[in-house]
């Protein structure tokens, strides 16, 4: 199964708000465009964002909290502050999704009585999404239904969707681990809990993992770790991680490489393995801005919405306390991106400037607020039945490890083998 590549270099973009950025720290984001050809483009964008205003349709955003998934709020922020509060409304489902699935799946209905809503995204899209979906078809079959970053089984999901949108779990499944390998190290240490190993996404990633391991000659170990929408909260979970890594640091060695499912289990896992050696390669939803902050003690209040300032403030700290060659990243954060690139892509469907289910449309939008970056992607397969699915796609960004300098390992250019994509 060949990948369809996605190289987007859309330095046109330079004016969205909160997402614009005015270049790369890296050899495979770049900006060739003569400040001319950029003034003349910039003209364009602002006339539509000034006509936004007159749009007579609605778009709605569901995300997490803060304290949960910043990065998806934040780009629902972003697209609301390019398109007006008139225009896009936002809704945040509960932290406790697991406990209040019927909540969630109101909050995500409501949406839809308003009667100028013409598109509704959920990202990420916890359990009862679809149920939502289903429920908002049936009384507004017009409204296009979005899932960003879904945590139901995908043919499930596909099934009341009109479009879904899901990081590449394939694809990096087999990356993470060639990445690892080639940095050096020889364990690969992965973190969850049950709720998400039930997750065919997170399952077959895992089979994978093991499979590529046993490929590059690494070790697969597995630490299971609180579940933070479970009593203990995010705290609890969090507390654990923090006990617990030196422990994993002194049983696998220095030259293990550590992978987490959650976002809230990020922060004190990157804060213990820069005290105490360790590798990480990159979130489960990557992002500069994911746990990386928190972890390094940095305020990028100045840099918000910049995010090659963004990366370049969080490279410097992470070289600061030792970890050049150990941390990686995506430029662009995954759940910012999804929150606004999704948004922006209905927005064009709606306008009649865009097909829904054309993957170049989807990354074209992806591309407004992450200007230049490349991206990989495909149709998701069922691996149960073969069939491909023409609304669910599978996509994910080149890794970026931070240093002194740092260095993309240009994981969107390497041919994964055609094996991985049935191994579950």
């Amino acid at each position: 199964m060949k990948k369809k590549l996605m190289s987007i270099f859309l330095g046109a973009v330079m004016a969205v708000t909160l997402a614009a950025c005015g270049g790369s720290t890296g050899a495979t984001i770049e900006n060739t465009e003569s400040k001319e050809e950029t003034a003349e483009a910039e003209a364009p964008a602002e006339t539509a964002e000034a006509e936004a205003a007159g749009e007579d349709f609605h778009i709605g955003i569901v995300t997490g909290s803060v304290s949960q998934s910043e990065d998806d709020r934040r780009g629902a922020e972003a697209f609301q502050a390019k398109y007006g509060e008139e225009n896009v409304i936002l809704a945040i489902y509960p932290d406790n999704f697991t406990e209040e699935q019927e909540t969630t799946i109101q909050t995500i209905v409501n949406l839809s009585d308003d009667p100028a809503m013409k598109a509704i995204i959920v990202n990420q899209a916890v359990p009862g999404t679809t149920e939502a979906f289903r429920r908002i078809k049936e009384k507004r079959p017009d409204i296009i239904c979005i899932a960003g970053e879904s945590h139901e089984d995908l043919p499930e999901i596909g099934s009341a969707a009109d479009l879904v949108v899901n990081n590449d779990f394939v694809a990096r499944g087999y990356l993470m681990i060639r990445t690892a390998h080639e940095l050096g190290c020889d364990t690969f240490v992965h973190i969850s809990f049950p709720r998400h190993m039930s997750y065919e996404t997170m399952s077959r990633r895992v089979a994978i993992m093991k499979e590529a391991c046993n490929e590059f000659g690494m070790k697969f170990e597995m630490e299971t770790a609180p579940d933070p929408t479970t009593d203990v909260g995010v705290p609890g979970a969090q507390a654990y991680i923090l006990e617990h890594v030196p422990e994993w640091i002194e049983k696998y060695g220095t030259n293990s490489a550590y992978f987490c499912t959650n976002d809230a289990h990020t922060e004190p896992l990157l804060k213990m393995l820069l005290e105490h050696g360790g590798y990480f390669i990159e979130a489960d939803l990557p992002s500069p801005l994911m746990g990386y902050p928190g972890a390094l003690g940095i305020d990028l209040t100045a840099e918000a919405g910049d995010f090659e300032k963004i990366l370049a403030k969080v490279e410097a700290a992470v070289v600061e306390k030792g970890g050049a060659g150990r941390f990686g990243t995506w430029a662009y954060s995954y759940g910012y991106t999804v929150s606004a690139g999704l948004a922006e892509h209905a927005r064009n469907v709606i306008l009649g400037t865009s097909e829904l289910n054309d993957i170049d449309a989807i990354s074209a939008a992806y591309g407004v607020f992450s200007p230049g970056a490349e991206w990989n992607g495909s149709n998701y397969t069922n691996v149960d039945t073969g069939v491909k699915s023409d609304n669910v796609f599978l996509i994910y960004q080149d890794t970026y490890i931070m240093g002194d300098p740092g260095h993309y390992m240009e994981s969107t250019k390497v041919e994964v083998p055609e094996k991985y994509f049935t191994v579950k």
